[in-house]
């Protein structure tokens, strides 16, 4: 393996958002997960960026992807955001996370529950309808 490819992630997800504030107040805010703004160079489109272990989710405006790739308006119309993907992510003070979400009024799909396999988890949709699974290990 080489330098480069060391620092290359092996797996890149993009979701379109339709804010970045927005999404980065709840995966920051309040999932509390390492998500930043991205360093870019001058004139690239500003994003949002979680790296973590060779894969990295990135969140792009809706605005700036249509910029860039006018074709996908029309998709974009036909399906909303989120519809099936599921996002899964291990986390640490579930409990905390769940009561902020309650408090700001976040679609909650499944409550907090422990499960009988060692885990506590819960459900629930991100501002762009993305499904968001919550993890949390009780062991």
């Amino acid at each position: 393996m080489n330098r480069l490819s060391r620092h290359v992630p092996k797996i890149s997800i993009q979701l379109t958002v339709a804010n970045l504030s927005t999404t980065e107040a709840f995966y920051v805010g309040i999932l509390e997960l390492p998500v930043r703004r991205a360093v870019t160079v001058l004139g690239a489109p500003e994003h949002l960026e979680m790296k973590l272990d060779g894969w990295e989710l990135i969140f792009v405006e809706e605005a700036t992807v249509l910029k860039v790739h006018p074709v996908l308006e029309e998709r974009f119309a036909m399906f909303p955001k989120g519809v099936g993907a599921t996002l899964h992510f291990r986390v640490t003070g579930l409990d905390d996370i769940y009561q902020a979400l309650l408090e700001e009024e976040l679609e909650i799909l499944y409550p907090l529950e422990e499960q009988p396999y060692g885990i506590k988890d819960l459900w629930c949709f991100d501002p762009d309808g993305y499904m968001v699974v919550l993890e949390e290990s009780t062991r």
